[in-house]
């Protein structure tokens, strides 16, 4: 199948990292995160009971993200460069659609050709001193169904349009009509296996290409 825009998670889908949970153990509370994540992520809990508790154990200040999107793009997955030229020299739109914190996602976008108006993210906020005062509460991505609302968003046409990640958010897209395709490559869910139209384990994200063009 043909596809006009194909969407990625972030996390553990492109960096083969998950960002909350780097910043947390950098914050000492790295075995508290990680199990909050992983409830998240394998639908035993909504994303909405999660977001904010994980943001509030951290409270990163402009420093942290900063120090996230290196650690991102030193962590980013093989093949990431030529899926995304590959994709692009098709004249296939491709976006960014996570639920972590867009400050540190798009220096790594920046370099696969991702414009900023293509990332979707939740937003932090800052008071003067760049510490740590909120996140972006309106954002969809703060809660379960959101990577849905905005592919929905993306695709006013209904043009082909297919969802890569990891975890559950992303295989809610399939309710809007993506075609999801589960990347196990880092982390292999079995919700995600079962829920995914195809599931790739292959640490190559350029596995993903056949299924694209």
């Amino acid at each position: 199948m043909k596809f006009d825009i194909v969407c990625f998670d972030f996390d553990s889908t492109l960096s083969a990292m998950e960002g909350i949970d780097a910043l947390a153990e950098k914050a000492g509370f790295g075995a508290e995160m990680a199990a909050l994540t992983n409830a998240a992520m394998n639908g035993e809990v909504a994303l909405e009971e999660v977001y904010a508790q994980r943001l509030n154990f951290i409270r990163p200040n402009k420093a942290d993200i900063d120090w996230l999107a290196e650690e991102y793009i030193k962590h980013q997955l093989k093949g990431i460069e030529a899926v995304f030229k590959q994709l692009q020299n098709a004249g296939v739109a491709t976006h960014i659609i996570s639920g972590g914190l867009k400050q540190a996602i798009l220096p790594l976008a920046a370099t696969l050709n991702v414009p900023a108006n293509q990332v979707h993210a939740v937003d932090l906020l800052w008071n003067a001193l760049n510490e740590y005062e909120n996140f972006d509460e309106s954002s969809p991505l703060v809660r379960s169904g959101g990577k849905a609302e905005v592919c929905l968003q993306l695709n006013p046409n209904q043009l082909q349009l297919a969802m890569i990640g990891d975890g559950k958010t992303d295989m809610e897209a399939k309710t809007v009509g993506a075609f999801c395709i589960g990347f196990g490559g880092v982390v292999a869910r079995p919700l995600v296996k079962e829920q995914a139209d195809v599931f790739i384990e292959k640490t190559d994200l350029q596995a993903v290409l056949p299924y694209l063009l």
